[in-house]
This record gives C-alpha cells, structure tokens and sequence, in this order.
C-alpha cells in the first residue's frame, strides 16, 4: 500500500471575499486509498466550505491541493475534478429523462474519452432499488430521493477515485437515504484499495455507519481531538488537522 495520499490538503484556507472572515482556517487533511471519513459538526462550522476546497470548486486564499502527491495546477483541475467528484446536497437534474440526465456528462470535453454505458446505469439503479425503466422516468417527476439517486448514478458510472459527499442525504426519506448509503457501500467494496470517500453529515449515527475516521469541524477548523480517535494505518499516518 503506498503512503502517497490520494488527495491531499496542504495548508489550504477560505475566505469569504466580501467580508474577510476566514471560513476555513489553514487545514492539512490527507485521504489515502481505502479512506472513509466522516466530518460532522454544528451548521455554519464550514463543513461543506471545507468539502467544496477540496474539490477545488472555489478559490482557495491560500494553501495549495496535490492529487496523487503532485500538486493541482490550473491545467490538471478538469482531470482532478473527474476523480475527486462531489456530490452535493440538492442536485443539480436537468430537463428530459433520467437518462438524458446521465448522458449528459459524456458530452463535456473531460469524458469524451470514455462512451455512456445504458446497461452499467441501469445495474446501478437496480442496486438503489429502482427498475430498469428508472432511467425513462422524466427528470421533472423525481421525488428528491429519487433525483439524488440519479445524481449519484451519474458520478458513480464515471468511476471517480474518490467521492465527496456533502450531506446527500439530508432531507431525504429513510428508504431514499438507504438507497444513497448502499450505493456508496457497493462503489467502495467494488475496489476499497482505490476508493476513497469523505462523507460530511449531521447524522452521527449515519456518520458511524458509513466511515471508519470520524473528524469534527467548529469554526472552520478540524477539530484535532477527533484524530486521536481515527483508525490507524499501515505506517501509522500522522492525522490531518493543523
């Protein structure tokens, strides 16, 4: 097992640029290959600040991401950004079919390397409990469970490496949040060795089921209390907060 992280945060901060109040403290986090991490703290603590730096979906004031141990420039975001995938809480479904919605990804540059695969996206719906014909249901008559599913299926079918998860399912019924819970299981069991995922929830309970390292985030800063209690690695990794 290598000890070079998959992703990993080197210092990185966030500040709101209208206000100057810092939102994410300087933070070192580094999630190796078979890393399930859970964050949970109070609303307004900066666990989804934190989340979106890490997929480097806004602009770091400072502090730099390295993927696979090589830092993240400009030109390698688009690559970065395809496996390290976040998933957030509302999802973004566009008009037409669940499959046009799926498809839909596969007419950005990034993924023109790779074609849409009807048959993997209908065993991935089998698998959250929904038909074959879930991928013909129009995306205008998906509850909210069911268009957070399809969201899920659209990132799960383009293999990323790593999952963030911003509370997927908040707000969601316990059969739709079940269904999210086993579609994560059965990405990662699929190859634990190169999987990764970090889950932000407010569910303790949900955050006990679905990782294996537990941190806690207050007032932009990961709390360095909650790594005494994460599982140990080969080679007994030094934890991730400042």
């Amino acid at each position: 097992m290598t000890d070079t992280p998959l992703v990993e945060a080197l210092d990185i901060a966030r500040q709101d640029p209208q206000s100057g109040q810092m939102l994410l403290q300087p933070t070192r986090f580094a999630l190796y290959a078979g890393d399930r991490v859970a964050v949970t703290g109070p609303s307004g603590s900066g666990k989804s600040v934190f989340l979106r730096a890490l997929a480097l979906l806004d602009p770091l004031a400072g502090g730099q991401m390295a993927w696979h141990g090589q830092p993240v420039e400009r030109a390698t975001i688009p690559r970065y950004r395809r496996n390290v995938a976040y998933i957030r809480q509302r999802p973004a479904i566009l008009d037409g079919t669940v499959e046009d919605n799926l498809r839909y990804p596969f007419s950005l540059k990034v993924y023109r390397d790779i074609r849409f695969d009807r048959a993997r996206a209908a065993s991935l719906a089998v698998q959250a409990g929904r038909g074959e014909d879930f991928l013909d249901k129009r995306a205008s008559e998906l509850s909210g469970g069911e268009a957070q599913i399809a969201a899920l299926i659209r990132v799960l079918q383009l293999a990323p490496e790593v999952l963030l998860l911003d509370e997927p399912t908040a707000s969601l019924d316990p059969e739709s949040s079940h269904a999210i819970e086993g579609l994560v299981e059965a990405w990662f069991k699929a190859d634990g060795q190169a999987h990764a995922s970090v889950w932000v929830s407010h569910d303790p309970a949900q955050a006990k089921r679905m990782s294996e390292r537990h941190l806690t985030m207050r007032a932009g800063v990961l709390d360095e209390a909650a790594a005494v209690l994460s599982s140990t690695r080969d080679g007994d990794h030094p934890e991730h907060t400042p």
